[in-house]
């Protein structure tokens, strides 16, 4: 288990690498990417059960990014985790690479799940939950979910199914970070009060801050020890974390920084 001192250097190297690879490809999505960092990277290296040993057996700790525009951070997560060459991040979005704008797990390994069209990733965990609980596995699903992905009616479908099956090994995040590619969630089409919805749906709720790693480990083991119901984490967060002029700006949901901003943001994130 990693220190919260690494984990942290961790999450720096993700961040530059979310900017230079959509910077590199000149699309992709950074905003989102970048609220994501300490949820993903504490994940990846202190609670799933997922390393090149058992990458590729079908049993073990899953993870389904389900708001899949958010791939930059997937991808440079598992750079981190060694499932992919660090160089072959630069290849992101080009012609003939594995790592297209949506994960598709047909050409990478270590993606679980081929995701893109929101609220469907977190309907497969649901199914990959029950898969298990039907076989008697210890192993867990975790997933990845949008604030404004949560406008759409199949997570609650999803969120129903959970309950009523008692999917404890069911871990769901939400990264709430208050912004979609049209601006507030709450002006486009209002999804709040998202933890009373899940408890109302029967569902295990914590609160915490997203970029707080002492939080979200504690937050993993909590679910990890509740029994009877799945767990989601409503994570409170920073859309464009990291880089000051991208922060809480809904205009950094989908677009790549010009030359200028570019070197304006290698500087605050210490990159080259």
């Amino acid at each position: 288990m990693l220190n919260k001192t690494q984990i942290e250097e961790i999450a720096k190297r993700v961040r530059i690498n979310i900017v230079k690879m959509v910077n590199e490809a000149k699309s992709g999505h950074i905003g989102g990417s970048m609220s994501g960092v300490e949820i993903l990277t504490t994940l990846y290296f202190n609670e799933m059960n997922i390393n090149h040993e058992n990458l590729n057996d079908l049993e073990r700790d899953k993870f389904v990014l389900s708001k899949g525009h958010a791939s930059p951070l997937l991808y440079a997560v598992h750079a981190e985790k060694g499932f992919i060459p660090q160089e072959e991040l630069m290849t992101f979005r080009k012609i003939n690479s594995r790592l297209q704008g949506h994960p598709n797990m047909n050409y990478v390994d270590s993606v679980d799940m081929s995701t893109g069209s929101l609220g469907q990733g977190i309907s497969a965990a649901v199914g990959m939950a029950l898969s298990y609980k039907a076989k008697g596995l210890p192993y867990r699903v975790y997933s990845l979910v949008g604030d404004g992905e949560s406008q759409e009616g199949i997570v609650w479908e999803a969120a129903m199914a959970a309950a009523h099956y008692k999917l404890d090994n069911l871990l769901a995040i939400i990264d709430l970070n208050g912004l979609q590619i049209d601006g507030d969630i709450t002006k486009i089409m209002n999804p709040l009060p998202l933890d009373e919805k899940f408890k109302a749906f029967g569902w295990n709720v914590l609160t915490i801050n997203g970029h707080d790693i002492d939080a979200l480990q504690e937050a993993y083991a909590k679910a990890r020890d509740f029994k009877g119901k799945p767990t989601v984490i409503v994570a409170l967060t920073v859309k464009g974390k990291g880089v000051t002029f991208m922060e809480n700006d809904y205009a950094w949901h989908g677009v790549a920084t010009s030359s200028e901003q570019f070197a304006l943001a290698m500087k605050e994130l210490d990159g080259e």
